[in-house]
């Protein structure tokens, strides 16, 4: 290490490569302390109340299955999923579906006592109750159909790279003009 006089006082000449590789060391430990930008759980969601079930994560493509009965007591909240219960004759589920403005963009109906088949990820809650995170819903009765998550169980909503969108936002497939529009595929199909 050099000192060369400045003035009336002596510096060290790589004074400002130390000070710069000593505020990058500190802020590395920072970010490892104290981690910025979104969380992993913002990605999975939060756990639903009751079910310890996240959403709008939590979708498995290991347990993908297709489940066909009645629906009944649909729930549209103003947060959290589209909600319903499917009674297969044998077994029942709550069927997890999408956030409200989404089922609505891409006007999904299944109206109340209709046979459904429900394409999804099966898993079972923290309430020992059976739900399936939808994938597509197919009503059996008018052959529509509308697909809320994409193959690898990605909710449409989101719009990839699009950020999360809200109600009728960035992630909404109905005012990009995307999938849903005139029986178009992917957001919401009618056939």
């Amino acid at each position: 290490m050099v000192l060369r006089p400045t003035g009336n006082r002596m510096t060290n000449g790589g004074g400002r490569a130390v000070l710069s590789a000593l505020l990058l060391g500190l802020f590395s430990c920072a970010l490892v302390l104290f981690p910025v930008g979104v969380p992993a759980s913002a990605e999975e969601g939060v756990p639903l109340e009751g079910s310890g079930i996240h959403y709008p994560g939590g979708f498995d493509p290991n347990t993908v299955g297709e489940v066909r009965g009645t629906a009944s007591g649909f729930h549209r909240p103003d947060r959290g999923p589209v909600r319903f219960r499917l009674d297969t004759g044998v077994e029942r589920y709550t069927v997890l579906v999408s956030p409200a403005w989404y089922w609505h963009d891409v006007r999904a109906e299944a109206p109340e006592g209709s046979v459904v088949a429900v394409r999804g990820s099966k898993t079972l809650g923290k309430d020992m109750e059976m739900y399936v995170i939808a994938q597509e819903i197919r009503i059996d009765s008018t052959a529509k159909s509308w697909t809320f998550r994409d193959a690898d169980g990605f909710p449409l909503w989101k719009g990839r790279g699009a950020g999360a969108g809200m109600g009728g936002g960035a992630g909404s497939q109905m005012l990009r003009g995307g999938p849903g529009r005139g029986g178009g595929g992917g957001g919401g199909k009618g056939r």
